[in-house]
Formats: structure tokens, sequence, C-alpha cells
């Protein structure tokens, strides 16, 4: 029998090792360096079911204890089975909790796993913190190191340098011990010479940075480039990738982090500090048994781990539980939800006691309004949240149009010289502005703030009439020409930052989107809200301004303004709502400001959703091919299993093995000539009566396990899966029994299930296949692939570019 139904052949055209996958531009080899066969030929990267723990039997349990190494594990790029996991998982759970009744000894046991939990969100929140708080300290210093340095202890950035300065409050940034590189090499820092001197040094310096992080990141971590967030919500849906979450991703991408923000490309550090945090997430799971061999449980854990990058990412513990919740995470307990707070929680407290920015806050862009807004204000806020949307759609479009173009091109093979080339662009076309040549945190922070009567920047200088003043507060004033100035210098930025931030986000180097969206947004956020406080002052006797702005009054914060633009664009790029609400308010230190923020923020996803689904890391996914099942999305087609499954009609029929007539060397045959992950098990090829589901994995280690170490199993030894095996002669050489590797419960369905609730099952159990029937006769198998494939093919997608592209 020719049984070939599922050869990798029938859905890609090669079959050697040398096929390739990139993950977020990291080109990674799927040959086999053991000399084991490969899993998962036809599975596109999943293993097949295997229910252990679910079979009731000793045998089984006895399995459960794994004594056979690597049986009951996964190979790399290969869907966890989430139901197996959770049954090993409660299997183990409830011999603890019988142990303990017998001794003391077990009781603490039993306690001590129970703690074992709160312990690893302990240690994950105060390894994240610690290095959120090193990467923030020293960003800050190299970024200042481009324009001078600090002659009282090169150690220092500007801010601090000039601390114990005698200067005046308005010369704080000009204290006598801090000098440009202009001051340092040529005496003095006025002139022409003196400029090309800083500009030369301030481009040699951030592409010595950009070029140490690509080289770092190509030569030791290709893992570590990106954001990150598209492949760890891959991981979290229970794909594997061996090495992303390791010790090496973690030293270089923290290094290459602070490295990349401080050259100044248009990136930030925030969507790279939840892959910092898982990364630490997932080495401490190491130290506890119950997480380290159980990769759902893992899972729970990543997810609470990406709770605490996003806290320290911006100072927002509860938005970060929000944003694992919304955003990344594909399987959510309750009991997950109180562990990532508490992760949070901690990773944020230990931020606040290294206090990297010197002012007790947690970012940079730390703000406080005082000044209530009026309704009509929500007009300019939606308009916000329509760019917003605007600008999420056209980013998303226009960055996954040039990834795919890097992919398929020349482009992609020369990764250190297109981050020499932007970096270069960028610094070049940054420097003449001082809006783009301080850190992104730092404009961020410079278009939040809320002038002052001490403010120096150019944005506060307004004509000022003192006599109007009262307490703090500033009436709304005429705009000087600084204002102007500034206005000019900001829209020059904002256009730049619109363009060089789709050439940069996806290069080969540590790259997140938060603090550039963000950028974006505050921008056009500040211009339209300079623009409504000039109109306000000037035609206070307008209609729509005369109820409640009267001449000397403060009525418009364009902070504020910034602050809504800010929601609206990182909103329209990353779709997120609730959680960015919160991570906002939480920024700004006051609840009154929630609803412009969600007027934002659901305006830009409106509009964004209107030109085009994705959001732009679940676009990475499906750039990268991922096998990623969207749980947002509805499946609605009126097809059925039966139309899904695999082998079709004019295909050959299902490989199979039979419950106790195959041989030792019949089996191996089959594992040899065929590339799947699994093989169902039947009663005999003439019923195709159903009775469990083996994996290829298990069943190789199993038979070169027994023939090492049991008397008697050679090549024509009978395999028997069932509890009794038939009498056989007494010439025969030994059975082996493999009934311990069976899966006596896969999922099955009938041939006329919808695919809806097909679809379902996959999404909301987490399978890697399940078995077709009809009449209780084995009919055939659909796994994740072709349910992916399936999906794509309804949306009028080429189905073969999904996966692994």
């Amino acid at each position: 029998m020719d049984q070939k139904g599922f050869r990798r052949g029938s859905f890609q055209s090669a079959t050697s090792d040398e096929d390739m996958l990139e993950i977020a531009g990291a080109s990674m080899d799927f040959s086999m360096a053991d000399d084991d066969p490969p899993l998962d030929r036809e599975m596109g990267g999943f293993s097949s079911y295997n229910g252990g723990g679910m079979n009731g039997t000793s045998a089984m349990m006895d399995f459960l204890e794994e004594p056979l190494p690597g049986v009951g594990t996964y190979e790399d790029f290969n869907t966890i089975d989430w139901v197996r996991e959770k049954s090993r998982d409660r299997d183990r759970h409830r011999e603890i909790t019988n142990r303990s009744k017998e001794s003391t000894w077990a009781l603490l046991h039993s306690v001590s796993d129970a703690f074992s939990g709160w312990l690893l969100m302990l240690l994950i929140g105060l390894l994240a913190g610690s290095l959120a708080g090193l990467i923030d300290i020293s960003a800050h210093w190299m970024t200042d190191l481009k324009e001078g340095v600090c002659l009282a202890g090169f150690w220092f950035n500007h801010e601090h340098c000039c601390w114990k300065s005698n200067t005046t409050f308005t010369d704080r940034d000009k204290c006598p011990e801090w000098k440009s590189w202009s001051q340092l090499i040529l005496g003095h820092g006025e002139g022409a010479f003196a400029y090309i001197l800083n500009y030369l040094m301030y481009v040699i310096w951030a592409l010595m940075f950009s070029l140490l992080a690509v080289l770092l990141v190509k030569g030791f971590a290709p893992y570590a480039c990106g954001s990150g967030i598209p492949e760890i919500k891959t991981i979290l849906s229970g794909f594997i990738i061996r090495g992303y979450l390791g010790k090496w991703t973690l030293v270089i991408k923290t290094v290459t982090l602070v490295l990349a923000v401080s050259s100044g490309l248009s990136l930030g550090k925030e969507g790279p500090l939840v892959h910092v945090a898982c990364c630490c997430g997932n080495i401490l799971c190491h130290l506890f048994t119950k997480y380290r061999k159980n990769e759902a449980k893992r899972r729970e854990v990543l997810s609470a781990a990406a709770a605490a990058g996003v806290s320290v990412a911006f100072g927002a513990p509860i938005g970060g539980v929000l944003f694992s919740l919304e955003e990344v995470s594909y399987y959510f307990p309750l009991k997950t939800l109180w562990r990532s707070f508490f992760a949070a929680l901690v990773a944020a407290f230990t931020l606040r006691s290294i206090n990297p920015f010197g002012n007790s806050r947690l970012v940079l862009f730390y703000v406080e309004f005082h000044m209530p807004w009026h309704l009509l204000e929500l007009v300019p806020f939606i308009l916000l949240g329509i760019f917003g949307g605007l600008w999420g759609a056209f980013f998303i479009r226009s960055n996954i149009a040039w990834c795919r173009r890097r992919k398929t091109t020349r482009l992609g093979k020369y990764p250190v010289l297109e981050v020499i080339v932007v970096t270069a662009i960028t610094a070049i076309l940054a420097f003449p502005n001082e809006y783009t040549r301080m850190s992104t945190s730092e404009l961020i922070s410079e278009l939040f703030n809320d002038c002052g009567i001490l403010d120096s920047s150019k944005l506060c200088e307004y004509m000022n009439d003192f006599n109007s003043t009262k307490g703090d507060d500033l009436p709304d004033r005429a705009a000087g020409p600084g204002v102007y100035t500034a206005m000019w210098q900001l829209a020059l930025a904002l256009i730049m930052k619109v363009f060089i931030t789709i050439f940069t986000f996806g290069m080969k180097v540590p790259s997140g989107l938060f603090i550039p969206s963000m950028a974006v947004g505050a921008i056009a956020g500040r211009l339209l809200g300079v623009a409504v406080e000039q109109l306000a002052f000037y035609h206070h006797d307008w209609a729509i301004f005369s109820g409640w702005c009267s001449p000397g009054a403060d009525c418009i914060t364009p902070g504020l303004y910034a602050m809504v633009g800010a929601a609206a664009c990182l909103g329209g790029v990353t779709r997120m709502t609730v959680s960015l609400v919160v991570i906002m308010f939480e920024l700004t230190g006051g609840l009154e400001y929630i609803v412009p923020l969600m007027a934002a923020a659901m305006t830009s996803k409106w509009v964004a959703d209107a030109i085009g689904r994705e959001g732009i890391y679940d676009a990475h996914i499906r750039l990268n091919g991922y096998p990623f099942l969207e749980a947002k999305e509805e499946f609605s087609h009126k097809t059925r299993a039966m139309d899904v499954m695999r082998p079709r009609k004019s295909d050959p029929p299902l490989t199979v093995i039979t419950q106790d007539t195959m041989t030792v060397e019949d089996v191996e045959t089959i594992v040899t000539s065929t590339t799947y992950s699994g093989y169902p098990v039947v009663v005999s090829r003439a019923s195709q009566r159903l009775v469990g589901f083996v994996l290829r994995r298990d069943l190789i280690i199993s038979i070169e396990n027994a023939r090492k170490k049991q008397d008697g199993i050679v090549s024509t030894s009978i395999i028997c899966f069932t509890d009794y095996c038939p009498p056989l002669p007494p010439s025969s050489p030994s059975v082996l029994k493999l009934r311990s590797i069976l899966d006596l419960s896969p999922f099955t369905v009938t041939d006329e299930t919808p695919m809806e609730i097909v679809v379902d099952i996959f999404r909301k159990l987490g399978l890697r296949q399940c078995l077709v029937t009809h009449n209780g006769k084995l009919l055939g198998i659909i796994t994740k692939k072709d349910v992916l494939k399936h999906i794509a093919q309804m949306a009028n997608q080429d189905p073969d570019s999904i996966l692994f592209n």
C-alpha cells in the first residue's frame, strides 16, 4: 500500500533538510544535528496529540514519571499539547496532595510546591526591575555621550553632571562641569567649525553604537532583534522556539537595547523590555521542577513576566497586567491574573527603588495636569483619534511591505549595511533639529509638559503678562517667536518620525514601537493643542469659546492634547484599547482624563480597523508564518471537517498502525518512510476502528530503548498496544508492549462537523490535531496547519504562504 497521504511534498516543494525559517529576521536552519529523523515534516511544526495522563491506567501514571528520557517532550518548532500538559499537571498535583497526608515531610513538600509560584513571581519582578533600571541608566548616559562628556566623572549623564553646579535655574543645562565635544577638543563651543565638529561627533557615536548592536545580535543572538512581542504571542499560544527566551538572548538583548536606543534610531525600549522580562521568566522557571517540566505551566509564568515587562517599561503595573491579558496571552486563568499583578508590583517597586531618572518616577515622561477639560474639547480629541487610526493603518501597511521586501530580496542579506545606512540618515537629519536630536523619551516628556513660570523651553516662550498670573496657573497667552519656531521644528520632526520609523522597525537590532508611535502622536497633539489654544486666545468671543474660556483664564492645556495624540497613535498601530487607556492614565497620575483617552483610543481603533483588521504584531506574525490561531477573529464559513481533513479523495490512504499485528520492523519501516509526527492506531486495517494515537517521537525512543535494555526484542517482535496481547507460538520472540505511550483518548470529530466548531476546538483547547471518523471508523486527520491553511484560503489568501514563509 502506498501511504503518502500526508507527505510534506503535498504541501511544499522542498523535502530536504535545508528548509529555512526566518523569525523576526533571524535565519534559522531546520537541519537536524543528531541522527534521529526529523519529527515534524508533515505537520508543519506540530507534534500530534498524546493525551498522557488521561488514560486513567497505572501504566500511564508510570509513564508520566518519564522513565525514558525524551518521552513526552517536544521538538523545536512544535506546538505543545495544552490538554496533555494540563492533565499531567493535575496528575502531579493529585499525587502530591495524596502524599501530603502520609508524612510531615510530604506536607512540607506540598506547601513548598504551592508557594513556589509566588516565589518565582518575586524573583521575576526583582530581576526584570533591576535590568530595566540598568537599561534606563545606561541608555540615558550613552545618549548624552553623543553630545559631550562630564569632567566631574565621565559616568555622569548631562543632568546628573549639573546637579551640584552653582549655575542659575535658567542656565542649568550650561554648567561648567559638562563639556560638549567642541569645547573639549577646540576649547570653545561657538562658531561654524564647533557646530560641524559636534555634528560629526554625534553621527560617529550613533554609527558606533548601532554597528556594535547589530554585530552583537548577528554574531551571538539572532533572536535578540526586533521587539519580540509577535514571537512571544506565538510562544504563549503554545509554539516552541528553542533559544528565543534563553540566556544568550537575554544578555545580548539587554546590551544591544541600550546601544540601539542610544544611537538615536527611531525606536523604543518598551517592547523589547517585554522580551527581556519573558527571558527572565523562562530562565528562572528552570529553578522549579513543576515549571521546568511542564510547558503549559511555563506559559502561565511567561504571561506574568510580560505584565512585569510593561510594568517597568511605563511604570504602569495595572496597565501591564491588562496588556498581558488583552494583547499577548493565549491562556490566562484567574490564578495567572493574581500572579501577574504580584510580579508587576514587585517589578515596579524594584525600579522605583533604583530610581533611574533621579526624580522618584518610573518613567522619564511622567506628567501631572491640573486643569479640567471641557466637553467641546472632545472634538479635537476625536480628530486626534482619527489621525492616530490613519497613521496606524498607513504605518502597518508600509512597514509590512518594507519587511516583505527585506525578506524576499537581496536587501535581507546585508543586515549590517542596512542598519548603518538607516542610522546615518537618521543622525544626519536629526542633529540640526533640537527636537529630533534629543532622545525620543525626552521629546515626549517635553511635549507632555504643561508650561509653568520657570520653563525655559521654546514651547513655553509665550508673551507673558504677569499681572494676570494667579499662583502657579498661567492664563492662555499669545504665542511668542519661540513657540512659532518650535512649531516649525516639530512639524519637520513629525514628517521625519513618520517615515524613518517605517524603515527602522524590523531591522536586526532590538526595536520597540511604543515610543516612536507615541512621539508621532504627541507631536501632532501638541501642534493641534497650541493651535486650539491660540484660537481660543484671539477669538475668545466666538460662540464655541465664550461660555467657558474667558480672557485671562487657563482654558487649553496643549500637553493634554499631546498625551491624547500619543495614545491615539499607539492605539492605531497596536489596536490596544483598555490596557492603553490604563497605561496612559497611570503615566499622568490623573483619573479625570480617562474620557478623552477613551474617546481617542476607540476612534483610532475604529478608523484603523476600517482600513485593515490586523494590528502591527498580528501582521508580523502572519508575515513570518507563525502558527498562531487568532482568538479574536470569527470563522463564519459553511465548510465541514471532511472538506479540510487529509487524506482527500484523490490522496492515498491514511498511514495507520494496527494494535497487535505489526512487528518492530513494520513500524520502523513506517517511521523511516514517512515524515508524520504521529500515527493513529486501529484495530485492523480492514475495520479501521480507532484505538488511539501514538507520537512518532515516543515510538522511536521506546523501540530504541527496548532494543538496548529488553531481552528478546528483535525486528520480528510483535508490537502490542493492548492490555492483553494475543497468544503466540513458544518459539516467537518477545512481545514489545507499548500501551503506556498510546493516547487512548484522542480528540475526534465526525466528518459532518462544521469547521467553525472545529476551529473553536483548536483555539480553546490548544490542539495540534484531531481525528475525523465516520460511523466510528477512522477517515482522516485535521492538523493545526490544515486549519490555518483553510482559514487563509477562505480569506482569499495564498494558503501556501501562510506557514513558515
